[in-house]
């Protein structure tokens, strides 16, 4: 208790025993004790809820009073009370302009958004973005059902996700042209953030840039091509002196060539949001094929094992899923020393199947994991430009397993290896052809 409160306690204390003291002694001069300190009691007693009536309304006004003078318990309370109200004042008047300046920022923001109530999706509130984005208008729309009032657009489902709603890209019906890119963020247990942004511009320029991309490296095709094939004809045998930079040329001709073509193909995964023709991918054939593959390329250098747990084929492109896997196996071979061991494995998961490429290689550090699907990223500049790789491969296997709805993971362990796993959901598998059981085994 505080110096001044316990003073006022004592002080009250010491009034208390006062009084009962100046009864007791005006009762036994008159002759009845006891009745004049009762009444005294009495007296106290009303006294005190006189003085708890006035804390009552002090609580209850909607103003603040000023505490009377004194120095007693009562008047102590009343001083603690009146602090008590300035500070919640002053408080309260703080969150107000903060939630001012709030509002005020997120009015300001160009992308629109909107506070949606969580179990009932109505609209709580919108800044001035939303008006022009998404056609809400103040108060029109306050308290209206977010799916009905955005009624052009198809939310119902995209919404049910919740937490788990990826961001979604869906053409404007108020601005003929337009994109725009929701991102659903959950921020308390009962409202939800709807964020709406206009992505057209950066899709007009990711475009431009896969237009030039595809429009250079089609122009280099031919070039390239007129140059490899005078390289050709030039026979070492017959310019002895030549034939270390012929050979170099030729090198780096081939692996021009090779760039030129991944960003070809590259470029048409890009642009591609389905894969323009299905079938049935049979996988123990394509298994033998990556063994065949990975044995050319490593010259005997390192231990190939294939295993097929999974027993079912996949459903999509053929061509594409090859390219894919070559590209995950050519780059096993080519980071792992020789000696080391390369598995592929085709097994099931709890959700479908997947294809993993395990090898004992350099590994990778953990920091660059997450941008090792980018196209022309490299983890050692001079480690990959000694394996011959473009650069490209993972970002190839990205888009493939993207149009395939798969995901690629990666985990891996620096001096260990790494491990790539293509998981294929439930919807891409299907029961194999058993005329081709005994591929790999009859393989030697």
């Amino acid at each position: 208790m505080p110096p001044r409160a316990r003073s006022a306690w004592f002080r009250t204390l010491g009034q208390l025993a006062m009084i009962l003291a100046v009864a007791a002694a005006g009762g036994f001069l008159v002759g009845h004790p006891w009745p004049v300190i009762t009444l005294a009691a009495l007296g106290v007693v009303a006294w005190h809820y006189w003085r708890l009536r006035r804390v009552l309304i002090r609580l209850t006004a909607r103003q603040r009073l000023s505490p009377p003078l004194g120095e007693g318990i009562w008047n102590e309370l009343d001083r603690l009370l009146y602090r008590g109200q300035s500070e919640m004042r002053s408080r309260k008047k703080r969150l107000i302009v903060m939630l001012r300046a709030y509002r005020a920022a997120a009015a300001a923001l160009p992308d629109a958004i909107v506070v949606v109530e969580r179990n009932s999706q109505r609209i709580q509130w919108f800044n001035e973005a939303a008006t022009g984005l998404l056609g809400l208008h103040h108060p029109r729309d306050i308290g209206h059902p977010l799916v009905q009032t955005l009624q052009p657009l198809t939310l119902a489902h995209w919404l049910a996700t919740g937490r788990n709603a990826e961001p979604l890209e869906v053409s404007s019906p108020w601005q003929p042209g337009a994109t725009l890119s929701l991102r659903l963020i959950p921020y308390s247990e009962d409202l939800w953030l709807l964020v709406a942004r206009d992505v057209s511009r950066l899709l007009q320029l990711e475009q431009m840039r896969r237009d030039f991309v595809a429009n250079v490296s089609h122009e280099l095709r031919t070039p390239l091509t007129v140059v490899h094939g005078y390289l050709d004809m030039l026979d070492p045998q017959e310019h002895p002196d030549w034939a270390p930079m012929l050979a170099e040329m030729q090198r780096q001709s081939q692996r021009m060539t090779q760039l030129v073509e991944d960003l070809l193909m590259l470029s048409r995964l890009e642009s591609q949001d389905s894969l323009p023709a299905e079938e049935t991918v049979a996988m123990a054939p394509m298994l033998a094929t990556l063994r065949r593959e990975a044995q050319a390329l490593s010259q005997g250098r390192h231990d190939i094992t294939i295993e097929d747990k999974a027993g079912v084929d996949l459903w999509g492109s053929n061509k594409e899923l090859h390219s894919a896997f070559s590209n995950l196996v050519g780059n096993a071979v080519r980071y792992t020393p020789a000696g080391g061991r390369i598995r592929i494995r085709f097994r099931p998961d709890h959700k479908g199947v997947a294809l993993e490429v395990i090898d004992s290689g350099y590994g990778i550090p953990a920091a660059h994991l997450p941008r090792v699907t980018e196209r022309f990223y490299r983890v050692s500049t001079s480690r990959s430009r000694e394996s011959g790789g473009t650069g490209l491969g993972l970002s190839i296997v990205k888009h493939v397993l993207h149009l395939h709805q798969a995901r690629l993971e990666i985990a891996s362990e620096v001096g260990r290896g790494s491990t790539f796993s293509c998981h294929f959901g439930a919807e891409r598998v299907r029961q194999r052809d058993h005329g081709f059981a005994d591929t790999l085994e009859a393989l030697p």
